[in-house]
């Protein structure tokens, strides 16, 4: 089949093929006489392979470090991934970080607007020496020139 149909059959775009192709983790089976790259089941399958990684979080990059397995993973059932080590380790410890990354981030945020964060979490509370800010309500807010600024009511009032 040609890419056009491969890619449709995949649930992708033909860009995304010749991406895979370009970075290694796609060999297209041949070309046709007129030079168009032909693609099998097998194919498919590997792009299905690719598109399910890539959706759980590992990137092109960890992909290619194991694309001569990923044909592997067509296997009915896959293989187990073993320990946890490798790249399904790695990108776990990837995704480990960015979650405690983003949950600091969060409470600081929350502390800092005075809102409660979620329960066992110390968003809401002011870090020590800082006042909390009001949560914002439209009242009591002042405009450029000191003046108290009416909720609902556009510049010249």
């Amino acid at each position: 089949m040609r890419i056009g149909e491969a890619a449709a059959a995949a649930g992708t775009t033909p860009r995304a093929l010749r991406f895979y192709e370009q970075r290694g983790l796609l060999d297209p089976q041949g070309r046709s006489p007129s030079g168009q790259r032909q693609y099998g089941p097998g194919d498919v399958a590997r792009i299905r392979i690719i598109r399910d990684l890539l959706a759980h979080g590992f990137t092109v990059g960890d992909l290619c470090g194991v694309a001569d397995r990923l044909h592997l993973l067509a296997a009915d059932p896959p293989p187990s991934c073993g320990s946890g080590g490798g790249v399904v380790g790695h990108r776990l410890s990837v995704l480990d970080a960015e979650i405690e990354r983003l949950t600091r981030l969060r409470e600081a945020l929350a502390r800092r607007a005075g809102i409660p964060g979620p329960p066992g979490t110390t968003a809401g509370v002011p870090e020590p020496g800082r006042a909390p800010h009001p949560p914002p309500s439209g009242q009591g807010r002042a405009g450029r020139s000191g003046r108290p600024v009416s909720a609902g009511r556009g510049p010249g009032g």
